[in-house]
């Protein structure tokens, strides 16, 4: 009931057929083919796969503990000093859910039963409305199946959080139910297929696809090669059909003739057991004879026998002395083994409950790590904003100062410009001053 819950949250001789050869011999290329259906890998490296694993690993281990819970309630007085007072009471408690949710059930279907008898005899209103109390009762169900839930999950809880106890019930749980059992190689399935899936790369699944297709195409070209062959083994047999019906008709006649043989033996036979009476006879008074050699052998052997059986008595207890030294012996061994163990499991606790403070610390040490890595992100944007406004200054400074030197170069030119004009101007007015002074000479 316990694993119900949980999966809720639960005639005629043909020729030699083995003479026919109808498969080729493998080639080097079939084996290199069916060598790249197997993983390249054997383990898994990357942590989201092992994370998978150690899941799907803690759910089948949670499902055999909860499938040993329905049979738990047959075993007999479960050892509270083992278990524990906590663990102990919510079994119990478990147990009465799922027995009265077990005798509800069973009310019901026995009144479904009996419903479904006298739906014949009975008016549809009154079996309607039988019908109604019925899946109403169905519905007051529910609650009491979500308290085996949470009762079913709070043991699950005490037996992982108590290794001790979840193995003391493994031993002494008779044994588990054919459909949990059934459940449980199901999930083992599942986690080989998902782990050989995980192991396998995208390449080897393209490699997998094209080689079930090379497979599928020399299906397809051997299953018309036993078609052909199918056609001549019909061929054949339609031969061997005739062939057989010759040989009925021969065996007839040899029939026939045996019939006549029988016939002409039963004279042969009666000559032959009045001789087997008189050597029946004969070999009776010999036996008889012998009968009284052999018992006489037999009291001798008697004789043998009680003499060995005396001298073998002293070597079996010399032997059984030894037998009893070698047990105590080895009981004083388990003893020793014993004791050593139990220190060991004393110190395997204690390193337990160390790991356990060190996991503590190291999920605190994650934490503040997790702020770290959050500040330095905020720092190392404020660093980019910062370096981007010190670009765009500098970009800013060097288009400033390529204007001032496009202002510079167009103001020299203007005053070079404006000095060659001013020259030309004063050449001009010195040739017309020669001129005038040459007019006036001559």
């Amino acid at each position: 009931m316990a694993m119900d819950v949980f999966s809720v949250a639960p005639l005629s001789q043909g020729p030699d057929i083995n003479k026919i050869s109808l498969m080729a011999q493998p080639s080097k290329k079939t084996a290199s083919l069916l060598k790249s259906l197997v993983p390249s890998k054997n383990q898994l490296t990357s942590i989201e796969t092992k994370r998978i694993m150690s899941v799907l690993d803690e759910t089948i281990h949670k499902v055999e503990l909860v499938s040993l819970l329905s049979q738990a309630a047959t075993t007999a007085a479960r050892p509270e000093e083992t278990w524990g007072e906590d663990l102990t009471q919510a079994v119990r408690e478990h147990e009465d859910l799922c027995r009265v949710l077990l005798d509800k059930v069973g009310a019901l279907q026995a009144r479904e039963r009996w419903l479904q008898e006298e739906e014949e005899l009975e008016e549809e209103a009154w079996v309607h409305d039988r019908r109604l109390s019925i899946e109403l009762q169905k519905s007051h169900l529910l609650p009491l199946a979500q308290q085996i839930r949470a009762s079913t999950k709070n043991v699950l809880r005490l037996l992982l959080s108590d290794p001790q106890a979840a193995g003391d019930l493994q031993t002494r749980s008779p044994g588990r139910s054919a459909g949990a059992q059934s459940f449980i190689d199901s999930l083992m399935e599942l986690r080989g297929f998902l782990f050989e899936k995980l192991l396998t790369s995208p390449m080897e699944v393209r490699d997998k696809a094209q080689l079930v297709q090379d497979i599928s195409k020399h299906s397809r070209r051997h299953q018309e090669v036993i078609d052909a062959l199918g056609n001549e083994l019909a061929a054949s047999l339609k031969q061997r059909d005739t062939e057989v019906e010759k040989e009925n008709a021969v065996i007839q006649e040899l029939k026939n003739q045996l019939h006549e043989v029988l016939k002409s033996s039963d004279n042969s036979l009666l000559r032959i057991k009045q001789e087997s009476r008189k050597q029946q006879k004969a070999d009776h008074r010999a036996s008889q004879a012998r009968t009284a050699k052999m018992q006489q052998e037999i009291v001798q052997l008697r004789s043998q026998f009680h003499n060995l059986l005396m001298e073998n008595w002293e070597a079996e207890q010399a032997l059984r002395k030894k037998k009893y030294k070698v047990e105590t012996e080895i009981e004083n061994w388990i003893q020793k083994y014993d004791t050593e163990m139990g220190e060991k499991q004393d110190e395997y606790e204690e390193l337990d409950a160390i790991h356990k403070e060190e996991k503590i610390q190291l999920e605190e040490l994650r934490q503040r790590h997790a702020v770290l890595v959050e500040e330095f992100s905020q720092i190392q944007q404020e660093r980019e904003l910062s370096s981007r406004r010190n670009m765009e200054a500098e970009q800013e400074l060097v288009r400033m100062v390529r204007a001032a030197t496009l202002i510079q170069a167009v103001w020299k030119g203007y005053l070079v410009r404006s000095m060659l004009r001013s020259k030309k101007k004063r050449g001009k007015a010195k040739a017309k001053n020669k001129k005038g002074k040459g007019k006036a000479k001559g």
